[in-house]
């Protein structure tokens, strides 16, 4: 079972930074270069400065992992960031709206220290992602050189008792030491409790309930993986050393049952069809699936923003936009059945699968043309079917999607297999900076 540890995280010291809001941002892999600029612009203390450095005229190859690490070394030094004095949990509440509706939700978990675990077959941790090589090299090199987890590594938990949720609550009362509103507009509160202190008790029940069974990583493969080698790399050097800091990695821990969680979809842009293409992907729309026509606005109303709050995929329910017009697909199961490619039950289930399974057959896109950029993705059903509009890139067709259910990511992860490229996206982010996790005791 995954082993869970509170600790002393580094924090921004509010009379130094002032304005919280300017110094943290989003995960580095949410950005764009634009948005590295604009927060670099924002605030000299900045995290970005720590946990997406930049390149600069002459750098040689690893003089910007190098440059972040001298910067985290200036910011404790002068009080930009201090370490708290007591090992604690931190109990994270975010109240967003779920984007493209009126619904307002609020989301707590809490952030502690998990055990690394190889990812391999009884492990208390299991992924659900494929990574790709730069992304981990990229991480692996700043972790190297800084020591410190700058972002939080997603991790889901169920707790059908309600209880955890209950704790959560009854901690995340009275001032918060963080409370900060992000470009979203979501609020980003956290309270510090004590591992010692008169919540010791809660403390301690939180803990064992999230690591009663595996937790599902739902977004950080990429810096789940790269501390593996990290630490297996530390572990030759320091052999002798017992429980080493650099055996955890931070971890901000969601419970999966008690609250709704809000999983977007992603939806795929094809291009490089042209008319005869489009032509052909529609004459072979009814060998897999039950087609109706749709409206552009009905695409939008039933496949946009509500999607997330109301039906929660799995159906095999689909919509298509071309400059010919729309329509709704629904998959027919035994069609598809001899096309679907090895694994367990739950991923051979997914949308995400279906939908790549009659891409390649309909409309030729094979992990050739996706590596060549024939298919792009936007979590936004307008921006998708605005594209097709344009037709700008050689855009010739937009296919939406409805949300993959949590309890699907969970069971795919269970089966011990992984999603597709762009399978989930979970809102809202957990913003970099708020909290960081020095390997350290």
């Amino acid at each position: 079972m995954p082993q869970i540890r509170p600790f002393r995280a580094l924090r921004y010291g509010p009379d130094t930074v002032g304005d919280l809001a300017a110094v943290v941002a989003p995960p580095y892999d949410v950005l764009s270069a634009e948005d590295r600029t604009r927060l670099r612009t924002l605030s000299p203390l900045n995290v970005v400065r720590l946990d997406a450095p930049s390149d600069e005229v002459g750098d040689a190859e690893d003089d910007r992992y190098r440059r972040a690490a001298r910067t985290l070394a200036a910011w404790r030094s002068d009080g930009t960031l201090h370490k708290d004095p007591r090992p604690s949990i931190y109990v994270h509440e975010q109240t967003y709206r779920v984007p493209g509706t009126d619904v307002e939700r609020t989301q707590r978990g809490f952030f502690g220290r998990l055990r690394l675990e190889p990812l391999e077959p009884g492990s208390g941790v299991l992924p659900h992602e494929r990574t790709l090589a730069a992304p981990r090299e990229d991480r692996y090199r700043l972790l190297r050189a800084t020591g410190v987890n700058t972002s939080p590594v997603i991790g889901l938990y169920d707790d059908p008792s309600g209880r955890a949720s209950t704790i959560l609550a009854e901690l995340a009362t009275g001032p918060p030491a963080i409370d900060v509103r992000d470009d979203d507009d979501v609020r980003h509160r956290v309270w510090v409790v004590a591992a010692d202190g008169p919540n010791a008790a809660e403390v301690a029940k939180l803990i064992a309930i999230a690591s009663a069974a595996p937790v599902t990583i739902a977004d950080g493969h990429h810096r789940y993986e790269t501390a593996l080698r990290y630490r297996d790399e530390r572990r030759m050097s320091r052999s002798c050393e017992e429980d080493p800091a650099f055996d955890y990695l931070l971890m901000l821990f969601l419970e999966t049952t008690a609250e709704p969680l809000t999983v977007l979809p992603t939806h795929r842009i094809v291009s490089g069809l042209g008319d005869d293409g489009v032509d052909r992907m529609l004459a072979g729309l009814e060998e897999l699936f039950a087609v109706r026509a749709a409206s552009r606005a009905e695409l939008v109303d039933v496949l946009g923003g509500k999607a997330a709050v109301g039906a929660l995929g799995g159906a095999g329910h689909f919509g298509l936009w071309t400059r010919q017009g729309g329509a709704f697909l629904t998959a027919r199961r035994s069609a598809f059945e001899p096309l679907l490619p090895p694994g367990g039950r739950a991923v051979r289930g997914l949308d995400v699968v279906l939908l790549g399974v009659a891409l390649e057959r309909l409309a030729g896109i094979d992990p050739a043309a996706v590596a060549a950029g024939r298919l792009s993705f936007t979590k936004a059903a307008d921006d998708a079917l605005s594209a097709v509009d344009a037709g700008a890139d050689g855009v010739d067709a937009a296919f939406l999607l409805e949300p993959t259910p949590v309890a699907s990511i969970a069971a795919v992860a269970g089966e011990g297999d992984v999603m597709p490229q762009k399978s989930t996206y979970f809102y809202p982010k957990a913003l970099t900076g708020l909290l960081i996790n020095p390997h350290e005791w």
